[in-house]
């Protein structure tokens, strides 16, 4: 049953109030479960959830509203196949009214049957033509969401697709923000230890980071907190440091 009719005034004034806790809403995984929370009480379905395309997997949990939906997902991420990595793949909606009676993605029709899933919606969230991620409605009874169901989902996924771009961008240039913050104050604990200037202080923390294998983000903020170097003895002599770490590559 269609808690919000997509037509109607309440559905504009509903998401005009979900653009309002996204706007609030503090990064991806915050964003995702505002998302997630809205389809349960706007959408009218049992469960919902949201999955976050990876670079190094089929997909991340970005929400789960029921440990149901986490173990479904959890599931296709492990097989390998499922209705939400078809719909990241195809970036188009996978309308599933009966989970049970269809033959495809056997270990997921297992699951949800167990589960005591019914019909299931999943939607591609995209961004520029990209897919980047996917909400899911989960339904214990089949057959349980009509046209409007599908126009509503539809809709949110839309409002997802913004709010979780934007949330994603923000949150990289924050993270880029704080990791040159933490590289500048690094770098300046060099320059007043050892006399040196900013650029043979950075080459100490790059050489540092390429000889531990540690990302150069940690190796500063371990030099902040310890106010040593990985790998190097507590205070470690000048010699010491600038012979292992502060020759900067030559400029060809």
């Amino acid at each position: 049953m269609t808690a919000v009719d997509p037509q109607s005034r309440d559905a504009v004034e509903s998401f005009a109030q979900l653009a309002l806790k996204l706007y609030d809403a503090d990064g991806v995984i915050d964003t995702a479960g505002t998302v997630a929370d809205f389809a349960v009480e706007a959408v009218g379905c049992s469960f919902s959830g949201i999955a976050l395309a990876a670079h190094d997997g089929p997909f991340e949990i970005g929400a789960a509203t029921a440990p149901v939906v986490e173990t479904l997902y959890q599931v296709q991420a492990d097989s390998g196949e499922g209705p939400v990595l078809s719909a990241l793949a195809e970036r188009s909606a996978v309308v599933d009214h009966d989970s049970v009676s269809k033959s495809e993605w056997p270990r997921f029709r297992k699951e949800a049957a167990e589960l005591g899933i019914g019909s299931d919606l999943h939607l591609p969230i995209t961004y520029q033509e990209r897919a980047i991620g996917v909400l899911s409605l989960y339904y214990t009874e089949p057959d349980a969401y009509g046209d409007d169901d599908e126009t509503a989902a539809a809709i949110l996924a839309q409002h997802a697709g913004v709010a979780v771009a934007t949330a994603v961008h923000d949150q990289t240039i924050t993270q880029t923000v704080e990791s040159r913050r933490l590289i500048g104050q690094a770098a300046g604990i060099l320059m007043e230890r050892f006399g040196i200037d900013s650029d043979r202080a950075f080459a100490i923390l790059q050489h540092c980071s390429q000889d531990t294998n540690t990302k150069l983000r940690a190796v500063a903020q371990d030099l902040i907190d310890t106010r040593n170097l990985p790998g190097t003895r507590p205070h470690p002599p000048q010699s010491v440091a600038v012979s292992n770490y502060s020759r900067p590559p030559r400029k060809s």
